[in-house]
């Protein structure tokens, strides 16, 4: 946790607000900890900690216990995260199942729930969220709602009634929102970054670098899907996309992949595989040779088994002289994504919390 120092051209007001998110997001990544130890890894005086741990526990965001030291004798009070002191709703408009979740501040999911398309947005995120809230005491704890979507201009929604109360609405990328998923609750983070690709009925990338992720100068970077790849110079949507793999399903295999369930590996799906795996390779290459992330994450509506299989695939064709005429040792490692679906809605769902409670990413 780097020290949260003052910077030049804050308002007093601006460094309370940042040192109070420093605080929070240090005992939700490495607590419980001490107030020694809290000022260990923020740089933060004693008094202030104090200050900002008092505002922590009266908002309910944090609790307490004494800790004794067994070799010293000794016993100090450490502060640790209150999962039931906020509660977010996130929201995933795109892919083959659009969805809504409800985490808690730790980032678990409490509940999930699909998504009504057959009545406009407002109503239906209405609808998802009484849902989500039916029978249970969060509600006022509600910050907002995070929404991903294939693209963030599609959605010019600024707030949703709950019980009354207006709830601020929070739009982000749906390949951006998977990325700050796997940054903020996912798997540690690699040196270098990483990039995070969503399979879904197109193919989208998000570059995480330092902790940020990078959108580029029109906030489209990563659209790999319209990249040609392949000997046959094909859109790499057209191959490696949900539609495809469909063509090779029965209806009611199809149904199953959207249910979350695995596949059989019969022969028309390991072609599949095969056939994308040749395709997605290219488009990783060009990735990797330029970027050098430190880790390739795959996610999005294929389920893991046929992610793993194409990661499979993808490590004999790297090594394959008679396909490609160079071998490419330096590609990262490329590996699942740590949650279902890309963790596209989990990472929707923390929008609100970054707005309102922890460092935001474009701070690194």
């Amino acid at each position: 946790m780097p020290a949260a120092s003052k910077k030049v051209g804050l308002r007093s007001t601006e460094i309370a607000d940042r040192n109070f998110r420093v605080i929070l997001e240090a005992i939700r990544r490495y607590g419980p900890l001490t107030r020694l130890e809290l000022g260990q890894r923020t740089g933060l005086s004693g008094p202030g900690i104090t200050n900002i741990l008092r505002r922590l526990s009266d908002d309910g965001l944090i609790t307490s216990r004494r800790r004794r030291d067994a070799a010293k004798g000794a016993s100090s009070t450490e502060f640790a995260l209150n999962p039931d002191g906020a509660f977010s709703i996130g929201v995933r408009l795109g892919g083959a199942c659009p969805e809504a979740v409800l985490i808690d501040l730790s980032g678990q999911i409490r509940e999930r729930t699909q998504l009504d398309q057959t009545i406009e947005l407002p109503a239906s995120l209405e609808r998802a969220a009484r849902d989500l809230l039916a029978g249970k005491t969060a509600a006022p704890r509600v910050l907002g709602i995070g929404i991903a979507a294939p693209s963030a201009e599609e959605v010019s929604l600024e707030q949703i009634a709950l019980d009354s109360r207006p709830l601020r609405v929070l739009v982000e990328r749906d390949c951006v929102a998977a990325v700050l998923a796997e940054r903020t609750i996912g798997a540690p983070m690699p040196e270098g970054g990483l990039v995070m690709i969503i399979i879904d009925h197109t193919v989208e990338a998000a570059l995480l670098v330092r902790g940020v992720p990078f959108a580029g100068v029109h906030g489209r970077a990563g659209s790999i899907g319209a990249m040609r790849t392949g000997p046959d110079h094909v859109r790499l949507d057209s191959i490696v996309g949900l539609h495809a793999l469909q063509a090779c399903l029965s209806a009611e295999e199809f149904a199953a992949l959207l249910a979350g369930k695995e596949l059989p590996m019969s022969t028309s799906v390991l072609d599949w595989v095969k056939n994308a795996a040749g395709h997605l390779l290219d488009a990783i290459v060009a990735t990797a040779g330029f970027l050098a992330p430190g880790a390739i994450l795959i996610g999005g509506d294929l389920p893991r088994g046929i992610i793993e299989a194409l990661i499979h695939q993808m490590s004999i064709e790297r090594r394959n002289t008679t396909i490609r005429p160079f071998i490419t040792p330096w590609i990262s490692p490329i590996r699942p994504a740590s949650f279902d679906g890309g963790g596209i809605a989990i990472g929707a769902a923390l929008l609100p919390f970054f707005d309102a409670l922890l460092p935001s990413p474009s701070a690194g």
